[in-house]
């Protein structure tokens, strides 16, 4: 696995959603996440990262930062 990996999944979520400091927990919804926000998030991470990851496992589970890099990680573990 790409070790940068996780870094990379971290700067697309920061940027797609407008994390701050201190937000580091808070879920995809409770960052203001919608619909629109979910579509670009899984498009850049497989545009940049070439990683698929399912706009339906964002409002399936919610995840935070943590659980989504684990998500992307894991989906980048089976394609490899």
């Amino acid at each position: 696995m790409n070790s940068s990996l996780p870094k990379k999944v971290e700067e697309i979520w920061r940027d797609v959603l407008g994390v701050g400091e201190g937000q580091e927990t808070a879920t995809f919804f409770e960052l203001g996440g919608e619909s629109i926000s979910a579509v670009r998030l899984v498009s850049r991470v497989e545009e940049e990262l070439d990683v698929r990851v399912d706009v339906g496992d964002i409002f399936e589970v919610d995840p935070n930062l943590a659980s989504f890099v684990d998500t992307v990680v894991a989906r980048a573990a089976e394609d490899a």
